[in-house]
């Protein structure tokens, strides 16, 4: 049982990582800044994958009760407010800064508990949530490429994960399971994000991107969509298998390592002479796909 958790932790934390890598290579390499399109297409693929699987038999989905669909509806808006407002700011911001400020979500949390919920909340928690708050509060006044956009949908990220978690703990009693959830999320996404493409201007605007026909965008985009659904996947097991603080170590233990082969990749990029923006842009017009990194990357 216990190599069993780790081979599932250890899964884990290898598709958090290469989850993270892909999107944001796809969101700040090549610069597909088309929230609506590519994360519709990420839960499209997650909601295809997941059928197949209840088709198959490997996976179970009870999500038959219009009441119980009814009720999670609140949630599935939250879920999609997550997707776009993340897509939005890791394309600005860097790695360490946009996992720093995701991890204010558990602020939020701790916050409803302690004033709300009127829980019992242990001075390490507390402690620990200060910490958090504090961290984010001084990263705009220490990070030499502050983008306001960037925090600002970042700031939108965290507080829908925060309600998304309060609202998903608050529906305990609700028949569906955690795969029921993320199914019915994956519908109402991929529903959601067709209709907002076109008002967006997301629909007419990727007809102008420069590497639309690019193979190592297509093998991103899909690499982010199969990696999107094991990680989902992994998350699930390890709440299943684990408690909730040794799923906590495990997602505190994930994080770190996001953050260093970012920047060994910006580095080996920067060797081979392809951290210039003004490279990426030149090669565009003149019909070359080579795409480039912005070079504010590589001086992280």
């Amino acid at each position: 049982m216990c190599m069993r958790r780790c081979l599932v932790g250890l899964t884990f934390c290898t598709c958090y990582l290469a989850s993270y890598l892909t999107n944001k290579y796809v969101l700040s390499v090549l610069k597909f800044t088309y929230p609506t399109l590519f994360q519709g297409w990420q839960t499209l693929i997650g909601g295809l994958l997941l059928h197949v699987s209840w088709k198959l038999g490997w996976a179970e989905i009870n999500s038959n009760s219009r009441s119980d669909v009814l009720t999670w509806l609140p949630a599935s808006v939250l879920f999609v407010g997550i997707i776009y407002a993340g897509s939005r700011a890791l394309s600005r911001l860097a790695i360490p800064v946009f996992l720093t400020l995701h991890n204010v979500a558990e602020v939020i949390i701790c916050g409803h508990q302690k004033c709300f919920q009127k829980e019992k909340t242990s001075p390490a928690k507390i402690c620990s949530a200060l910490f958090l708050l504090a961290a984010a509060g001084c990263l705009p006044f220490n990070d030499s490429q502050f983008d306001p956009d960037g925090y600002f949908w970042a700031i939108i990220h965290l507080f829908c994960i925060g309600a998304y978690k309060i609202l998903q703990k608050s529906q305990k009693s609700n028949a569906l399971s955690d795969i029921d959830q993320q199914y019915l999320n994956y519908l109402f996404s991929v529903v959601l994000l067709a209709f907002a493409s076109h008002p967006t201007g997301d629909l007419l605007s990727v007809l102008d991107f420069p590497f639309l026909y690019f193979y190592r965008f297509h093998g991103s985009c899909c690499a982010s969509g199969f990696l999107g659904f094991f990680l989902m996947v992994s998350t699930v097991k390890l709440k299943s298998l684990m408690t909730p603080g040794q799923c906590a170590a495990w997602i505190f233990f994930a994080k770190p390592p996001a953050r260093r082969p970012w920047r060994g990749l910006a580095g080996f990029l920067r060797a081979e002479g392809l951290l210039n923006t003004e490279k990426v842009d030149s090669q565009a017009a003149g019909g070359e796909h080579r795409p480039g990194l912005w070079s504010s990357l590589s001086r992280r």
